[in-house]
């Protein structure tokens, strides 16, 4: 845990030294560190989409179960999460956020609507990289999103955000990469009240 809050921290520091494949692939590992249920993670994978043919997911996360859920990795831009002035009294989401949010509740829309015969074509595309016996399961997916930074934003600019994150249910979570660091943070003080 400290070697991969190390890593993201640097790679926070020197942001504009890395392309958003390299942010995905050290990601995804923290994901699966922090979300200890996911056995598994792929990318580029292709879903039915039944208005328009395919298209490709960024990435699946599989519980030991063989449930999936969606992933959506951003680079971590500033000024990406909500609005620096108010409208009506509050801070609202910006462009890039309610896009990805559109985007992943798009594909889970798509994964739900694939049902019985994209559970099969997942489970037969990924059965070499998942347990032996393990079916992958479309079971109302849900979603997370790492994007952003929340290092510059205001207390009152923090609590609108909570509630924008708190409003789509079927989003996991919406996390931000100072978020990230502040959860690593917290199971590495857990970690070390144990020794």
């Amino acid at each position: 845990y400290e070697i991969i809050l190390n890593k993201l921290q640097s790679m926070l520091e020197n942001q504009i030294n890395y392309n958003e494949n390299q942010w995905q692939k050290e990601i995804l590992d923290i994901i699966q560190l922090l979300y200890p249920k996911y056995i598994a993670a792929f990318d580029g994978v292709p879903i039915k989409d039944i208005n328009y043919g395919n298209r490709e997911l960024d990435f699946i996360l599989i519980d030991s179960n063989g449930n999936i859920d969606v992933a959506e990795i951003k680079r971590p831009f500033d000024k990406c999460i909500v609005s620096h002035s108010q409208y009506r009294d509050n801070y609202i989401p910006l462009r890039e956020l309610s896009g990805s949010i559109m985007q992943v509740e798009k594909y889970i829309y798509y994964l739900n609507k694939w049902g019985n015969k994209g559970e099969e074509i997942l489970t037969k595309r990924f059965s070499d990289k998942i347990p032996q016996g393990l079916m992958l399961r479309i079971t109302n997916p849900g979603g997370i999103i790492i994007m952003g930074r929340e290092i510059n934003l205001s207390k009152e600019q923090l609590a609108d955000f909570e509630i924008i994150k708190r409003k789509y249910k079927n989003i996991i979570d919406i996390i931000t990469y100072d978020d990230l660091i502040s959860r690593i943070h917290m199971l590495l003080t857990k970690f070390s009240l144990f020794q």
